[in-house]
């Protein structure tokens, strides 16, 4: 069994060939997608693409941090409503990214902190975007919920120390495609976080591992990540899908 806890397969991207791409994901073991949202013209393609399969694919709702501009408050009212109507396994995908612009970031962090409240209200996990903003995403956290929250830091690519620090806060770490790269230092930064606080994804269509990697990414290519991750932590891919798939069970309550 393999779960892939982040993708954004309602995406235009997969228009054309949903159908193959739900199949390829199910032939390779996938029991369950994991689905983020990202704003509020992102509900309606979302909600459909639930509605095909109730029990593979699992709806999460929030706010995207790129996706927050001056409307951000109506926004935000439009996916709280969405949240509390629907059966959604947590609020995501939500938190902070200052890769591209900051403008924006005093209202990223009053978005940020306004759906953290939420999960606390209705007892659900988060899922944590945090491009170029990981340290102050933790800040946030420990000044603001003290051992409230749970969830997972999506898309990890950070440095061992902040592993252990969001594993300290009583989350999770994804990991995607990066960590298969050549070039990237993920590896070796894992070595020593415990693996009973991982959870793997795709976040396709993006990061697709290789040998995929600069092609539109899917669900059923999550098996590279199982591979390069065995290599890892030195264990078998079938204990690496186990405990991870484990992991994301319970975080969920799948």
């Amino acid at each position: 069994m393999l779960i892939d806890t982040h993708a954004h397969l309602y995406s235009d991207e997969f228009i054309n060939d949903i159908d193959n791409v739900i199949i390829r994901a199910k032939d390779v073991g996938l029991s369950h997608i994991l689905l983020p949202n990202i704003d509020c013209e992102s509900i309606t393609k979302l909600n459909q693409l639930v509605a095909l399969d109730r029990h593979f694919f699992k709806k999460m709702m929030g706010l995207h941090p790129c996706s927050i501009k001056d409307d951000y408050k109506e926004q935000l009212r439009v996916i709280k409503n969405e949240l509390t109507k629907q059966d959604c396994i947590a609020v995501g995908e939500i938190g902070i990214d200052l890769y591209w612009d900051k403008t924006y970031q005093l209202h990223q962090e009053d978005a940020f902190l306004e759906q953290c409240k939420w999960a606390v209200e209705l007892n659900l996990p988060i899922v944590i975007h945090s491009r170029e903003s990981t340290d102050r995403i933790i800040e946030l956290i420990a000044a603001n919920f003290n051992s409230q929250l749970r969830g997972v830091f999506h898309c990890f690519v950070g440095d061992k120390r902040q592993a252990l620090e969001i594993i300290n806060l009583g989350f999770h770490i994804g990991i995607g495609g990066v960590v298969t790269f050549k070039n990237s230092n993920l590896r070796s930064e894992l070595v020593d976080v415990p693996i009973n606080r991982v959870l793997i994804e795709t976040d396709s269509p993006y990061l697709a591992p290789v040998p995929y990697r600069g092609k539109r990414n899917e669900s059923s290519y999550i098996t590279e990540v199982v591979n390069e991750l065995s290599n890892v932590f030195n264990l078998s891919t079938q204990k690496v899908s186990e405990i991870t798939s484990k992991n994301a069970l319970q975080l969920f309550n799948l």
